[in-house]
């Protein structure tokens, strides 16, 4: 009975001591979810929106990975001002560059840098039968911010929630900021 609990600790402690993929391997990773996107300095609620795309992953060690990719992101806000309903909608291709530490097999801490550059900046209004948008002026064209979150692998797909941190003003007459949360599932191909 020793030898078989000896020997159960043994295969764990080997397999928790490893990535998912092999040692210099790339993977690409397409995935779909969700963002819940505020702005900071502001009391506005949240914007439920798509993020969607891909990324490449090259695994650098046993527990050491770098990834980059590109993914679409509707952000912005939601507000409700006397029974009327404002939503600022700021949508971004996201480029994430990110450090990938595995602390047991398929789970990652990931840590980077996500410049994101807008595609679209509109606000819309909705007031019962009423409603129209306009484009958002002074919005800037790039925004930056710093990705930090986790990600579990199992038979090659992939859950992974971040929280995105936005360091750059989104308009040049704001002193707001992106705050996202994304919640993704995707699936890795090894090429």
């Amino acid at each position: 009975m020793k030898k078989l609990i000896l020997m159960a600790v043994m295969a764990l402690a080997t397999v928790s001591s490893f990535a998912q993929q092999a040692v210099g391997t790339f993977t690409i990773q397409p995935k779909i979810g969700l963002n819940l996107a505020n702005l900071t300095k502001g009391d506005a609620d949240l914007r439920v929106g798509l993020a969607a795309g891909a990324e490449f992953e090259y695994q650098v060690a046993d527990i050491f990975s770098l990834s980059a990719g590109a993914i679409y992101s509707m952000q912005g806000c939601k507000k409700n001002i006397s029974g009327i309903d404002v939503t600022s909608k700021l949508d971004y291709i996201n480029v994430p560059i990110l450090a990938n530490v595995y602390v047991v097999k398929g789970l990652a801490v990931k840590l980077g840098l996500q410049p994101g550059f807008n595609v679209s900046h509109k606000v819309s209004v909705d007031k019962g039968s009423t409603s129209g948008s306009t484009d958002i002026p002074g919005v800037k064209s790039v925004d930056l911010s710093i990705p930090v979150g986790l990600s579990y692998e199992y038979s090659n797909f992939v859950f992974d929630a971040r929280y995105n941190f936005g360091v750059t003003k989104v308009a040049d007459n704001a002193d707001s900021k992106n705050s996202v949360f994304q919640f993704t599932l995707g699936y890795k191909f090894a090429l």
